[in-house]
């Protein structure tokens, strides 16, 4: 007889679109005590919670700048922060996106975070890890659903994740959660959808594919690109010549694919690659055009041995910029030249259409094309524990048949255990510097390795010499500035054990990221 689990948690949406790079459907956190109200980005690639603090706005910025950023987080105003002290300052160098070049310093401390706006009831945990952030290159803060522990400096006391305290404190059945990120271009718009401990089988068409985590690296999320079509009313293109490995990973909208295949999407779509600014923009004329030519975009994803096809209708990739990335808003195609085959990423844009299902305690996740029934009710289904589950290795849902068969779970496991054997060290790639291009607005970077670089990102420097965190200290510190050397950041899984009803045990791989100091 299965013990008893607590319910899923579902976290409601924000009802609002934000975001300088999507429109995106955002989440509330309270932060604090009083509670602080900011609006965040949910990422599945991070682990942490980052909130926008005062210095993340200053003077040259629009005056409803703290609103764009989805709200300020104030730590001298909540009566329950405290610094991390492991560094001055408790300040850390980010460690997410470092492999897309994305950089920036953070302002660790421990608060209490609820999930939801003010009464919702949202979970509510205390002294939990908390990043203050000014860099413009992540514009609003997010919401990390990956349970593993962050460290910071040492190794000898790692700091769990809210997801795995969730699970520890028995609020969720298990290391799982659910998610698609919404779109507006849908009729009446779709919010987007987070369910921990489970998933809204409402929100998706069933599949039978299930796909084991990455082994090699923390890229867990990974799948095999096995095609992308772009089709018409009378026409059909393949874009992808040759199968690729890629992430997928909600923390940014882009999609990062390799040279040759972006050269396809150009001929495909008319866009045009701008290598002073470094993005695909799209005027009115084309937007027009390609708005005509109704094109859909079929991404077929695979395990290697079977796959899943998710559709994109040109709106997926119809987004919109906004400063600091662009001084007047404008269109752009959301395609990023991969400079090597890490950066191989499907971002939050691809979950506009597909729905990830991810099981930590498995080691497994799924993708399913988004199911766009209007009237569709919410139907919330639990992810027990594999020590709780009656059905070895099942994800528990009455007469649900996305459960695993008994091979697979024997492929599972085997792949958990030899991925065991693998510890991958990642360095910190070395600041650039930024330069701005005058004409256009846009903050472009120079060539990496004698090709361009993948992606545009806010002016760095236009930040500099602001206030401290309590937005009236004499100290005047910016965040990304480098006025002192920022702390080693490093990341881990935490070693569970888990078993199935045939006594199975598979461990979560330990993987450690070392970040290097910031010169200073």
């Amino acid at each position: 007889m299965a013990s008893s689990a607590p319910a899923p948690i579902v976290i409601p949406p924000s009802q609002d679109f934000d975001g300088n790079d999507g429109p995106w459907s955002s989440f509330y956190l309270e932060i604090g005590s009083p509670a602080q109200d900011v609006k965040v980005l949910i990422s599945t690639a991070g682990y942490q919670t980052w909130a926008v603090v005062p210095q993340g706005c200053v003077a040259s910025d629009p005056p409803d700048c703290a609103t764009l950023r989805g709200g300020l987080f104030i730590p001298s105003q909540s009566s329950t922060w405290s610094y991390n002290n492991a560094s001055i300052n408790g300040t850390f160098t980010l460690e997410l996106e470092t492999n897309l070049d994305f950089s920036g310093n953070g302002d660790y401390g421990y608060d209490t975070i609820v999930l939801g706006y003010q009464g919702s009831n949202g979970p509510s945990l205390q002294q939990q890890t908390i990043a203050g952030i000014a860099t413009k290159e992540f514009y609003l803060g997010v919401f990390g659903l990956n349970p593993r522990s962050t460290n910071f400096s040492t190794f000898d006391d790692p700091v769990p994740s809210y997801m795995a305290t969730l699970k520890d404190r028995s609020m969720i059945p298990s290391l799982s959660w659910g998610y698609t990120a919404g779109n507006q271009y849908r009729p009446g718009t779709v919010l987007g959808s987070l369910t921990l401990g489970g998933y809204d089988s409402s929100r998706f068409v069933t599949n039978d594919v299930t796909f084991a985590f990455n082994q090699v690296d923390e890229r867990d999320l990974t799948v095999n690109v096995e095609s992308i079509l772009m089709t018409t009313s009378n026409n059909t293109v393949h874009l992808l010549n040759n199968s690729i490995e890629a992430y997928i990973d909600s923390t940014i909208p882009y999609f990062y694919l390799p040279l040759d295949v972006c050269q396809q999407f150009e001929d495909a779509f008319g866009i045009l690659w701008d290598n002073d600014v470094q993005a695909y923009l799209v005027n009115d004329t084309l937007h027009n055009s390609l708005q005509t030519q109704n094109a859909t975009v079929i991404f077929s994803v695979s395990n290697t041995t079977h796959s899943v096809s998710i559709s994109l209708p040109y709106a997926a990739f119809d987004l919109i910029a906004e400063y600091p990335l662009v001084t007047n808003t404008t269109r752009y195609f959301p395609l990023m030249r991969a400079t090597n085959d890490s950066q191989y990423t499907l971002g939050r844009a691809f979950l506009q259409e597909a729905y990830i299902i991810a099981d930590y305690e498995r080691r497994n996740f799924s993708i399913s094309q988004c199911s766009w029934d209007p009237g569709a009710q919410e139907s919330v289904v639990a992810i027990e524990s594999p020590a709780n589950s009656e059905a070895s290795g099942k994800l528990v849902a009455g007469t649900d048949t996305r459960g695993l068969t008994s091979g697979r779970i024997a492929g599972v496991v085997v792949g958990s255990i030899v991925g065991l054997l693998f510890v991958v060290f990642l360095a910190f790639r070395g600041k650039r510097k930024v330069t701005t291009n005058v004409d256009t607005g846009f903050q472009g970077k120079p060539e990496l390795a004698a090709k361009d670089a993948p992606l545009f990102h806010g002016d760095k420097t236009s930040n500099a010499k602001t206030l401290g965190l309590d937005g009236g200290s004499d100290r005047e510190r910016e965040l990304d500035s480098y006025m002192h050397p920022a702390a080693e950041l490093e990341a881990s899984r935490d070693i569970q054990e888990m078993k199935s009803n045939e006594e199975v045990g598979i461990e979560l791989a330990i993987s450690n990221l070392q970040v290097s100091e910031l010169p200073s």
